[in-house]
């Protein structure tokens, strides 16, 4: 099972050998989630550890771009190839990935939010719209069933923790009716987080392992834990024993994974970027963690975490480049 592909259909979207923009694929997204992430990881780290500002706002400022190009890119590949972008789009596992747009859009609101009030509100709206638009079609999809355990992936849970990320990025909407949805938000995003994890982990138990070029989205399965200690302390208002709890195991979870996904045995493609935002995540969770604590081992845990992640966006930031400037992101 490892060897082989997930369906016959993803010859309707990549042509391998042929260099076209029908092969630009949507996970590239994971891109701009990760870098937002880091500069909110960096920006918690000026407040609370008086680092230099500009490197969390260079960081956004970069994220915001590289949003832009790849948008730009993938709008091309809808108006050009209409068919691949709708063959991804109803692929079973590649279609999670379009969960990625919305929360890089939910993100880069926060980016933006020191800016410009008006332009974070809008942001974040058509956000929470995409959002909520793409869990309500993925569960609609699960419910019609018939779904092969097969496709019980990492990727499976990102249209559901794509709901926790609008209470992270909405907490201080100022906005009537935010409140309210991001506590219907949370509720979703929390639910369909332990029902997806136990489809996920069942599978990743009792089947075959991932093939290689899928090792990387293990670290998804992080997601749900620091994601939603984020989300929870916003709803609530603080940091209780609960999102301690979330935050430690979603810690204990990146203990497990990282040996399994950090192995230069797994070649690179644009799916490595699938590490970035679970990273960033637990990151941001251990910084917040580590100031509510004011505790010395907590915060040598958060700033190993935040040098790793910056470490590990620069060589993918790099590599990326370099397939593009190859010609190989688009073969």
């Amino acid at each position: 099972m490892q060897n082989q592909p997930i369906s016959p259909a993803s010859a309707a979207f990549y042509r391998h050998g042929e260099a076209s923009i029908r092969n630009l694929p949507v996970n590239l997204f994971g891109s701009v989630m990760g870098l937002a992430g880091l500069s909110l990881a960096w920006r918690l780290a000026h407040t609370s550890l008086n680092v230099p500002v500009f490197i969390g706002e260079a960081i956004g400022a970069f994220a915001v771009g590289v949003f832009a190009l790849i948008a730009l890119g993938y709008l091309t590949k809808i108006v050009r190839h209409p068919a691949a972008a709708l063959a991804e789009f109803n692929h079973p596992v590649l279609g999670n990935f379009f969960g990625t747009i919305a929360i890089s859009v939910l993100l880069l609101s926060a980016i933006v939010g020191p800016y410009s009030a008006s332009a974070a509100n809008t942001i974040w709206t058509v956000g929470v719209l995409a959002t909520f638009a793409l869990s309500f079609f993925a569960v609609s999809r699960l419910l019609n069933g018939k779904v092969d355990a097969a496709h019980a992936v990492p990727a499976m849970i990102i249209p559901g923790v794509a709901t926790l990320d609008i209470p992270v990025t909405g907490g201080h909407m100022p906005m009537a009716w935010a409140a309210e949805i991001n506590l219907f938000a949370g509720a979703v995003g929390a639910v369909l987080a332990l029902l997806l994890m136990a489809l996920i982990v069942s599978r990743l138990v009792h089947r075959d392992a991932l093939a290689p070029a899928m090792t990387p989205s293990l670290m998804i399965l992080v997601a749900p834990f620091a994601v939603g200690f984020l989300a929870y302390s916003n709803i609530v208002g603080g940091i209780d024993r609960f999102a301690g709890v979330l935050f430690y195991f979603g810690l204990f979870l990146f203990a497990v994974l990282a040996p399994k996904v950090f192995r230069r045995s797994v070649p690179f493609s644009p799916a490595w970027w699938a590490i970035s935002f679970p990273m960033a995540a637990l990151v941001n969770a251990a910084l917040r963690y580590a100031e509510f604590r004011a505790s010395g081992p907590l915060w040598i845990v958060a700033i190993s975490l935040l040098g790793a992640l910056t470490l590990a966006l620069a060589i993918l930031t790099v590599r990326t480049v370099r397939i593009v400037l190859n010609g190989k992101l688009f073969t």
